[in-house]
């Protein structure tokens, strides 16, 4: 969720951390440091990538993305059949079971699909909203009959957070305890869940494909400075580290024991706008600020080249993006100028900064001193990465760097939550435009192909346009040891742990 952005622990409680666990001394334990800790189990009610990438080797969904992140390939459903209107689903679904030992049946996929679309704490039910009604004529046929045809909907049904959950078990622990001690039917199960450390999964011994899993098990480690998880996965007490700091990637390249992965990906950076704070509610002061940010400077300076100008919230290489998409060029003088004609000279915005995370912390610097020079003052309040997002929720911001990763090969999961009036007010922005909203719903249900193209294109258009945020850069960057294979992550952000080996 998509990033999605993080709920994370204190860093000063994670740097205690001084020793991989007894688990991981074991031989085949795959041991990752990260930044951020899960937030939940329940994931229907998460849109973060924290919590998505680990959703997905412990839950199975009916269809998966394949690891070149451009196809769709059978999950628990072995095959489907769609009806010549397009609005009925039929599934099978093969043998499978749950890691309690239990079977997977189509009443748990009816289960999951109505609780997604129905709950009052799913972050998704605007998504899932098409679905008319859901039927399991038995154990192995599941047939889902929608509102209209929906041109995403079997994309939809590969994000993490529609995986098919244990009906009977949600339902007897109770959705609170579930979210903390979760029955899934992916590759691992939940083992321990230590918050602010670590989550410890174990190999799933009624995984449908448990044949093809190598490791006993995976541990998540919680680190949020990224220095220290550098030094540790080269000291060899990691297996491998998540989000490498741009300044490292060339010196870790160097060391004969590490692999650097700069894997192609959905991921775009980008500035986040509080369009319910002030002057930032008029469009001139947002194309102001838009035009007194110097795109390439951060390209070069923070990621040292590694990264690559974004100009769409449709990521290059994702399904319909707009490569002749409106760029503003860096012009802090017209930008001045804007801001004096909207009144808005004297502007001064809030700037919320997650602590310890040395890309966001260098963003921060660079993009106070370009608005300065544009009039801005820009107060730099770093913060516990724990706190940023419910600060983001609670609307305590004006401006914030956060990023987000494609989970499903369509637009419309993205373009729902940033651009159609979601649940999550807009990814957090308070962007508000009807005709925009009305258009994110249209293309959801147009099946002519070249027509939602051109539906992309106009909402692209429209979102720059109105600076729903301010599109700033796009890669994933982890490190692992020589000896971990198959270590991969497709451009939506999946790792296929089922396939890593640690030699």
């Amino acid at each position: 969720m998509k990033c999605k952005h993080f709920t994370i622990v204190a860093a000063g409680v994670l740097l205690a951390l001084s020793a991989v666990s007894q688990l991981a001394e074991a031989a085949g334990v795959l041991t990752i440091g990260r930044r951020e800790d899960s937030t939940t189990f329940d994931p229907i009610k998460s849109a973060q990538n924290a919590d998505n990438w680990v959703f997905s080797n412990v839950f199975d969904v009916l269809v998966r993305v394949d690891k070149s992140g451009t196809r769709l390939e059978p999950g628990l459903a072995q095959s489907w059949e769609i009806s010549a209107d397009g609005k009925v689903y039929t599934f099978k679904l093969r043998d499978a079971k749950f890691s309690d030992g239990s079977p997977v049946t189509a009443q748990d996929a009816v289960f999951s699909l109505l609780r997604i679309r129905d709950n009052e704490g799913s972050l998704w039910r605007d998504s899932y909203s098409i679905i008319d009604k859901a039927e399991a004529p038995d154990p192995h046929t599941l047939v889902v009959t929608l509102k209209t045809p929906s041109a995403p909907f079997l994309s939809q049904l590969a994000l993490p957070n529609v995986s098919v959950l244990p009906e009977k078990i949600v339902k007897s622990m109770g959705e609170e305890a579930f979210a903390e001690k979760p029955v899934g039917s992916g590759a691992f199960s939940v083992k321990e869940w230590n918050r602010g450390e670590k989550v410890v999964l174990v190999k799933n011994p009624y995984f449908w494909q448990a044949d093809r899993v190598k490791l006993d098990g995976v541990e998540w480690l919680t680190l949020p400075d990224d220095n220290t998880r550098m030094l540790k996965v080269q000291a060899g007490e990691l297996d491998a580290a998540l989000s490498v700091p741009f300044s490292r990637i060339t010196s870790l390249q160097k060391d004969p024991n590490l692999d650097v992965h700069l894997d192609r990906s959905t991921r775009e950076d980008h500035l986040l706008i509080n369009h319910e704070h002030g002057a930032l509610g008029k469009i001139e002061v947002r194309q102001a600020l838009d035009f007194a940010i110097d795109k390439k400077a951060i390209v070069d300076t923070v990621t040292f080249g590694f990264g690559t100008i974004a100009n769409s919230y449709i990521p290059e290489g994702a399904l319909y993006h707009y490569a002749d998409n409106l760029s503003r060029p860096y012009d802090p003088a017209k930008a001045k100028q804007m801001l004096k004609d909207a009144g808005a000279s004297d502007l001064k915005l809030k700037y919320v900064v997650n602590a310890g995370d040395e890309v966001d912390e260098q963003i921060a610097i660079l993009l106070q001193q370009q608005l300065a020079k544009a009039g801005v003052t820009v107060d730099l309040q770093k913060v516990d990465p724990s706190q940023s997002w419910d600060m983001l929720v609670a609307g305590e911001y004006d401006i914030s760097v956060m990023y987000w990763t494609n989970d499903i090969l369509d637009p419309d999961q993205k373009t729902t939550f940033v651009l159609g009036h979601d649940a999550n007010m807009n990814y957090m922005t308070r962007y508000h435009n009807e005709k925009v909203k009305a258009l994110v719903a249209a293309a959801r249900v147009e099946m002519n192909m070249v027509q939602r193209k051109q539906m992309y294109i106009d909402l692209q258009k429209m979102a720059k346009a109105d600076v729903n945020w301010i599109d700033l850069y796009s890669p994933y960057r982890n490190v692992s040891r020589k000896n971990i294979k198959n270590f991969d992550q497709n451009p939506l952000g999946r790792f296929t742990l089922e396939d890593t080996e640690k030699l």
